[in-house]
This record gives C-alpha cells, structure tokens and sequence, in this order.
C-alpha cells in the first residue's frame, strides 16, 4: 500500500469520525494536504468547528473518538492556548504510525471560526508554566529538525533544535569526547533536570519516552502499524 494514500485515508477518517460524534459541527482540511504539496514528512492539520455550547464537551470527548479510529499515544495541548474559552490547538500522537503523522487539530467554535486570531494576543488564555511539559515540546521539536533535515533545509533544523534545547534548559553544543561517554559507553542524557543513567542504572526519561515514539525499535528496522498495515517507519530514521 501507497504510505501517503494510507495518511489521507486517516485524515478522512478523522473527520468523519469527529463530525459524527459532534451533530451541527463539520471539519476542513488543511496545511500542505489540502494544498497537494504534501511529501513524505508532512503531518496532518485538521480544524474542527463546533457549535459554541458543544465546545467543553467535543473538547472532553476528542482522545476518545480519535482512539476509536486509531489507538492514541499522546495528546498535548498548545500552552497559548490552554484557557481559551473558543479555541485550542491539539497536538496529537497516534500509536504505531510514523511520528511525522502528528495530528495538528484545531478545535474551534462557531462564533470565532472567522477569526484566526482570536485570543492570540490574550495573556489569559495561555498555560501556566506548570501546566504543560517542555521536554515533550523539545522532543516535537527534535522530530521537526529531522523533517527539516529530510527536505533539506539545515537552517531550519538548527533553529528547531535551538528550541528545543532552550526549552529544556540544555546548552546545545556538541559534548567533548571523554564527556560523551560515561562507565558503561553510553551518553548521559538529561531530561527535565534529572541525572540521566550510568552502567546498570534506570533508562533516562528521553530514552524512554523516544523509545516509546520509536515502537521500541532499533535502528535500520520497520514495523508495520496496527490499522494501517501498509505503513513502516522510514529505515532512514527509525
């Protein structure tokens, strides 16, 4: 099977399945798919727009009607606007797909649908910083850089991954070799501040949550996903 055919086929089933949960709303496409410019690393935009008094609840109700076309890894919220009261912007990861295929969902209400920038500007509707993670916005921003690279594009890569690292409060220069390494050969990765492992420790969170992205695989393997069975993981970067 066609892996670009199998996106659109998600991206379709998506928005049937969100118009269906939510009668009087109605979805539209975006981004570079609705444009036909897609390549192989763009991800899937989606606006939702749903009746004002429905808004809390679609919100409530979105994992759960996304999981039941495809099992859901992870959904994050964009922190500018996590307290808006007509608008957010979904970050979705669904499990074992390609993590290119993020879901950018829209979800927006009747009443400003015309308005893209509502509560842009609005200090109130953003998240505290307690209320969203930036180790997880660094790792979106390690996969964007690996975009970047596949259509190449080094700059752009290099301002994600400064981004990235910032957010984490990381210095972003490469490590000396008798750094690199610890006791047991192994890079000490640090995420959130924590320590990272030494020989024989516990996996460090980066590891873990990038292995939880990759499927567990290692590299130079593919694995096909569960309800698209014709999509494998590039070899280039799994």
């Amino acid at each position: 099977m066609d892996p670009a055919s199998d996106r659109q086929a998600l991206a379709e089933a998506v928005r049937a399945a969100l118009e269906r949960d939510c009668p009087g709303s109605r979805t539209l496409l975006l981004g570079s798919l609705a444009a036909g410019t897609a390549d192989d690393y763009s991800d899937i935009d989606i606006e939702w727009v749903v009746p004002d008094r429905a808004f809390a609840v679609c919100l409530a109700r979105a994992e759960g009607v996304l999981g039941r076309v495809q099992p859901v890894a992870e959904v994050r919220c964009d922190p500018d606007f996590r307290h808006s009261d007509r608008r957010r912007l979904l970050f979705v990861r669904f499990a074992r797909l390609p993590l290119f295929w993020r879901l950018d969902l829209s979800v927006r209400t009747e009443s400003v649908a015309d308005h893209p920038d509502y509560d842009r500007d609005n200090p109130r509707a953003r998240a505290r910083d307690d209320e969203w993670s930036r180790p997880a916005s660094a790792l979106a921003n390690a996969v964007g850089a690996v975009k970047a690279l596949a259509r190449h594009r080094p700059e752009e890569a290099r301002g994600l991954l400064d981004r990235g690292f910032a957010r984490i409060g990381e210095p972003h220069e490469a490590p000396e070799a008798g750094e690199r390494d610890g006791p047991g050969g192994r890079a000490d990765m640090r995420t959130d501040g924590r320590p990272g492992s030494v020989a024989g420790g516990p996996e460090p969170p980066g590891h873990t949550v990038m292995r939880s992205m990759l499927g567990g695989r290692g590299a130079g393997s593919g694995s096909r996903s569960g309800r698209w069975p014709g999509v494998m993981l590039p070899r280039s970067v799994a």
